[in-house]
């Protein structure tokens, strides 16, 4: 039985975008579901689009969502580097083989020519393709151009009006004619390959089982059977992935929201929701189940549950999927998140809170603003105060009386605080929603609050009380 091994190979061209993310996570998870291995190599074969840092970026983005490689650079694993402009020297040895068997063949062509070349061919309405001026060269020309410096591309000879198949584990069986497909350059002029020969040495190198990766590079796949076929090495196994799409069903963009990975993290969305919802943008588990685990997904995902067609992202279902991971922390296990999110927060207080605010928060990046009153002072006004219609001498009334229960009580017992209130309402025949509302007004400032009698006691009885005070004053 092959051994299962998937790659994810990213540019080192800035932050990933999560249609990036949904490529390495299904690759991770076919690997993981089978047993194997999930190797990270770096394309770094374009330097004008690379970023300073790029590398550290990726490998930084894949660990906070904890899809960790078993081989990739800084990593261990035997079949490096895995970098690939570290890898220069396995290239060339393999388009020299290709140049010596006559499957590529050098071309001299400038730019320009080139340019003029594609434009007279979409004005006939041909399919721009390289009129393989150079294929005519004899050895002695290509030597004699080679010895006076000329810059010189290598391009791979595609074969005549061929027929090409290959058996795609998502879209089926695929027939494209090799009359429509360039012969695309292999080497370029720096020394440097094209995407199109580093691939495929790298992952018949790597041992790559699975190559899985965006539907837009469908068209190049037969390019590749062609280097495979030359080089004598046996293709591995195609997942073409469905296009991520917005709500208009176009490529999702920064029209349409975030679409950098790091960005959920930092609005506030957990990684494993992002997953996990993620994994479900073109993949259907075959049950009306919508919330995993990360390791529940490494147990159900299959690729006959890919589907043919892009998936749209839904922003307010990721919300929703967001809702329930929180809601499913422990209380240490939130209460550990309060600390990143709200570190003003004493410890008490987040593990007290812990498991009143997960079923209330949907997105994390809410916790600063909703429970900022604890550390900061609330701009307390009669507007403030009676901004829900109430009479000024009710809520005067309702806050003296409330008053009277913190001195007597203190803050710390919350069932008897909350039965004192109970028995001033039903004596005084207030609303109950009006009543709690007040109390939200003063203490926090905002009618959104974490539920507000549990939170007294972290809050104490001297700020309580001084609050208390200040929207009497402000009351008159």
């Amino acid at each position: 039985m092959v051994k299962i091994r998937t790659r994810f190979a990213p540019s080192p061209t800035g932050t990933l975008h999560i249609g990036n993310l949904r490529t390495a996570l299904l690759s991770w998870l076919w690997a993981r579901h089978n047993g194997g291995e999930f190797v990270l190599r770096i394309e770094d074969t374009d330097k004008k689009r690379e970023v300073e840092g790029g590398v550290e970026i990726i490998k930084k983005t894949l660990k906070e969502f904890g899809l960790v490689a078993d081989e990739g650079p800084g990593l261990s694993g035997d079949k490096g580097p895995y970098l690939q402009s570290e890898r220069l020297g396995i290239y060339e040895k393999y388009v020299k083989k290709l140049l010596e068997a006559g499957d590529a063949y050098r071309c001299f062509c400038s730019a320009e020519r080139l340019e003029e070349m594609r434009k007279d061919q979409q004005k006939e309405g041909k399919i721009p393709r390289y009129d393989r001026k150079c294929l005519q060269l004899s050895e002695e020309e290509i030597e004699e151009r080679l010895k006076r410096g000329e810059k010189t591309v290598v391009r791979l000879k595609m074969p005549d009006k061929e027929d090409l198949f290959w058996d795609d584990m998502v879209m089926g069986k695929v027939k494209i004619n090799s009359a429509e497909v360039d012969d695309t350059v292999l080497l370029k002029s720096d020394g440097y390959p094209t995407y199109h020969m580093a691939v495929v040495v790298d992952d018949h190198l790597m041992e790559i089982s699975h190559i899985f990766r965006d539907v837009r590079w469908m068209s190049s796949t037969p390019k590749h059977i062609v280097l495979y076929r030359a080089l004598g090495w046996e293709m591995p196994k195609i997942v073409h992935l469905p296009l991520v799409l917005g709500a208009d069903r176009k490529p999702l963009s920064k029209r349409h929201g975030s679409v950098a990975a790091d960005e959920f993290l930092k609005e506030g969305y957990l990684p494993e929701a992002v997953l996990n919802y993620l994994a479900l943008v073109g993949w259907n588990p075959k049950t009306d189940e919508e919330l995993f685990s990360l390791k529940q997904l490494v147990e159900k995902f299959d690729i006959e549950g890919i589907q043919k067609s892009g998936g749209v992202f839904d922003y307010k279902k990721l919300l929703h999927v967001n809702a329930w991971h929180i809601s499913q922390k422990t209380d240490e296990e939130l209460s550990e998140i309060l600390g990143k999110w709200v570190p003003k927060l004493k410890e008490e207080a987040r593990l007290g809170l812990a498991s009143l605010l997960k079923v209330r928060v949907k997105k994390l990046s809410e916790l600063p603003g909703l429970l900022k009153f604890f550390w900061e002072g609330v701009n307390l006004s009669s507007e403030l105060l009676l901004q829900k219609g109430g009479e000024k001498e009710v809520v005067k009334t309702m806050l003296e009386e409330i008053r009277k229960v913190v001195e007597e009580r203190g803050v710390d017992e919350v069932e008897k605080m909350k039965e004192e209130f109970m028995k001033i309402i039903e004596k005084n025949e207030w609303k109950v929603g009006k009543f709690f509302m007040v109390l939200r007004l003063v203490i926090c400032g905002s009618s959104i609050t974490p539920p507000i009698v549990e939170s007294l006691p972290y809050l104490g009885k001297e700020k309580v009380l001084k609050r208390i005070e200040k929207g009497l004053e402000q009351l008159g």
